[in-house]
């Protein structure tokens, strides 16, 4: 069984992405790393290089600016990284610049894999998320933040990012067939500091809209403004290995009083609706394939 894995980056320094931890988290199960390097203007590409680990493969790309529409840009480079995964690769595992998987996953996702080789109806496994906000001590519980998604696929020609590179779609536009696993993938792109958030959201914004757009709806400040966002709750798990110097290194301070915590009646529904009913009324880029 041969592994990839693959993923895209640009301006990750200026942005303050964990990529570096990303790429780590994922590598020991994999027998190659695909890594899709935009250019960059502030060293990114060195940073890349400096991981200096055989199994890594770099592509240098250029982003199309062009295409500012619901993140297709995005899309457009992850294809750019699945197209350069080695032919005979069985799997495909995917993680996002801002995306790490604690090691305890590791063995899981392994054996999933060895698992569901033989069986061709099954596309991909999809992972359990925590989506981090403000600081590494809390986890955002929205509905808009996504609760799952495919980060490992079978390795298929005719496999492709959809939209905005959040999931993927096979020929004619059809969701992938999954199997859902206990493994759980950290998120950590609502982590940053304040002034890089804010500079982090007028950028990112471009790549989904027009400036007029971006001017209207994005607050011109120096500074992000995380109270933005009040449904949150206490993180009680453990961070991977890997993201320990980072979380030390972290010179802000976010503080949230849980006991203030609130949910949109939306929200409080779709909670009831899983509960009652195991009615999942969250938008699904997938198709899911009891074991």
């Amino acid at each position: 069984m041969k592994v990839s894995g693959f993923t895209f980056i640009k301006n990750a320094i200026t942005y303050d992405y964990p990529i570096v931890e990303s790429i780590l988290s994922v590598i020991p199960i994999c027998d190659e790393f695909i890594v899709a390097v935009g250019q960059s203007d502030d060293g990114t590409l060195d940073l890349i290089t400096s991981i200096s680990n055989p199994k890594i493969k770099i592509i240098e790309t250029i982003w199309d600016e062009t295409l500012r529409e619901n993140g297709a840009v995005l899309a457009a480079e992850t294809n750019k990284a699945y197209a350069a995964i080695s032919a005979d690769a069985d799997w495909a595992i995917y993680i996002q610049g801002d995306e790490v998987l604690h090691e305890k996953y590791l063995q899981v996702v392994e054996n999933e894999m060895q698992k569901h080789f033989a069986d061709k109806s099954i596309d991909g496994l999809l992972f359990d998320y925590l989506h981090f906000y403000g600081s590494y001590d809390y986890v955002a519980k929205a509905s808009f933040f996504y609760a799952k998604e495919i980060r490992v696929l079978r390795r298929q020609d005719k496999v492709y990012s959809y939209k905005d590179a959040q999931g993927f779609r096979k020929e004619d536009d059809k969701k992938l067939n999954v199997i859902p696993i206990n493994a759980v993938m950290h998120h950590y792109g609502w982590v940053k500091q304040p002034a890089s958030m804010q500079a982090k959201q007028l950028n990112f914004n471009k790549y989904w809209h027009d400036d007029d757009w971006i001017q209207q709806h994005v607050a011109q400040a120096n500074e992000y403004d995380f109270s933005s966002l009040t449904s949150l709750q206490k993180f009680a798990g453990t961070h991977p290995q890997v993201m320990l110097p980072r979380i030390q290194r972290m010179n802000w301070k976010f503080e949230f009083d849980i006991s203030k915590a609130t949910f949109s009646l939306k929200d409080r529904f779709k909670v009831l609706m899983l509960k009652w009913f195991n009615w999942n009324l969250n938008y699904q880029n997938y198709k899911i394939i009891k074991p």
